[in-house]
């Protein structure tokens, strides 16, 4: 199975539903009140870990994901249906992005965890609700709010406790062969290993996960080869397993062992202060130890000599492993750390001002901005009285206030959102 780690697309929310102008009208009921019922909200897109999955394969086809929209509001009093939220289940470890501004929307990292990504609109208010004293037969109603709409990125982080790093053909995917009941490809060339592969291991009574990541060359960190693909996945590993092929008596394995800690430097510094094992892998073609022993004094620390072909020494190894996974920490996202629900609002860096007034050409104008289009998306010019509150709203925005200052004369054309008005005063 092809292992899928980036994937962009489109996330949709559902509209909110619009309220609604109704009346009672009732045998033996004179005089019924107000009775139009508010918009139901619109659906989220919503995305949930799930310790099941290890690739984002089952969004590679999705374009876009939406929700529904809420119903509109029905007479009686009657609340719209609220839109049916859209599950997404991703594997722990995922991170969602918006495209446009770089915002981390979710870092998903326990089963189960929930994760608004796009926000359903809320639904707009019948006439019901703006009965008073003074308006006992109000014609005003709402227009339910749109969902958010923007594009993301969702980008798959392992959330392994050991990764194996090395040199491609170090002999990785051999050892995980023989620890675990994982089957990944392997062959005598490098390269072998082009996808990521997560296995379980077992330590008498414990287990961790141990992932197999693809063989780093020179430039990784530049991203030559599988070079950044590789390295992303590095970060969350609590241990580091380097692998090292002992067998080549010309090569100068010190030398091989400094190269992926230089390309691991490169990358994120931050990376050389996890744990790290060496390991000095396929001793069976070896005459004597002797190499391992140059390799040990050389970086100061122990080396672990192994076969993983021949399956020697291999449970004094998986034992180091576990007593790291026990002590080290696990690392936690950087930007949100909530173990339900995860919302939060982020404005976006230069937002559009809430009021622009431009002339496009003599007795032409146009009012646009962010807090205008809230109001004209809320209110439908279909009633006199919402006509009479949408122009309230107005000059409290300072809009009519705008265009005086700026010259428009009587008989000028004002395009307001969708809405073409001549201006009636001097």
């Amino acid at each position: 199975m092809k292992f899928i780690d980036l994937i962009k697309l489109k996330v949709k929310a559902g509209k909110g539903g619009d309220g609604i102008i109704a009346f009672r009208r009732e045998l033996y009921v004179p005089k019924g009140g107000p009775s139009g019922g508010d918009g139901g909200n619109g659906g989220s897109v919503i995305f949930v870990g799930d310790e099941g999955l290890n690739t984002l394969l089952d969004l590679r086809k999705t374009r876009e994901i939406k929700a529904l929209a809420g119903e509109n509001g029905k007479p009686k009093n009657m609340h719209g249906k609220n839109g049916t939220n859209t599950i997404v289940r991703v594997p722990l470890g995922t991170i969602v992005k918006d495209i446009k501004t770089g915002t981390i929307i979710a870092d998903i990292t326990k089963n189960k965890a929930t994760a608004v990504i796009a926000k359903g609109g809320i639904g707009g208010r019948g006439n019901a609700k703006f009965a008073s004293s003074t308006n006992r037969v109000p014609k005003i109603s709402e227009n339910g709010t749109p969902g958010q709409e923007f594009e993301i990125i969702c980008e798959l982080k392992l959330l392994a406790n050991a990764g194996l790093i090395g040199l491609p053909n170090a002999g990785k995917s051999t050892f995980l062969k023989v620890v675990s009941a994982a089957k990944p490809l392997i062959a005598d060339y490098p390269f072998t290993t082009l996808d990521p592969q997560l296995a379980v291991v077992t330590n008498n009574n414990d287990s961790f996960v141990i992932a197999d990541l693809p063989g780093l060359i020179a430039g990784a960190s530049d991203g030559k080869g599988l070079g950044l693909q590789f390295l992303k996945h590095i970060e969350r590993c609590q241990v580091l397993v380097h692998m090292i092929d002992i067998s080549d008596e010309k090569s100068d394995h010190f030398l091989t062992y400094q190269l992926i800690k230089q390309e691991l430097s490169k990358y994120n510094k931050k990376i050389l202060e996890k744990p790290e094992i060496v390991v000095a892998n396929k001793i069976d073609l070896l005459a004597d130890l002797s190499a391992v022993k140059k390799l040990a004094d050389a970086i100061k620390k122990p080396v672990f000599a192994i076969s993983a072909l021949k399956k020697e020494n291999l449970k004094p190894l998986i034992a180091e492993i576990a007593k790291f996974v026990k002590t080290v920490a696990k690392e936690e996202p950087e930007e949100v750390k909530e173990e339900h629900v995860l919302y939060k609002y982020q404005p976006k860096p230069n937002a559009e001002p809430e009021v622009i007034v431009t002339k496009i050409k003599d007795h032409q104008w146009e009012v646009t901005g962010s807090a205008v289009n809230r109001i004209a998306q809320r209110n439908p010019l279909n009633t006199y009285q919402n006509i009479l509150l949408f122009r309230i709203k107005l000059q409290d925005l300072g809009v009519f206030e705008q265009l005086r200052k700026k010259g428009v004369k009587k008989g000028d054309s004002v395009k307001i959102y969708n809405y073409d008005m001549i201006w009636e005063t001097e």
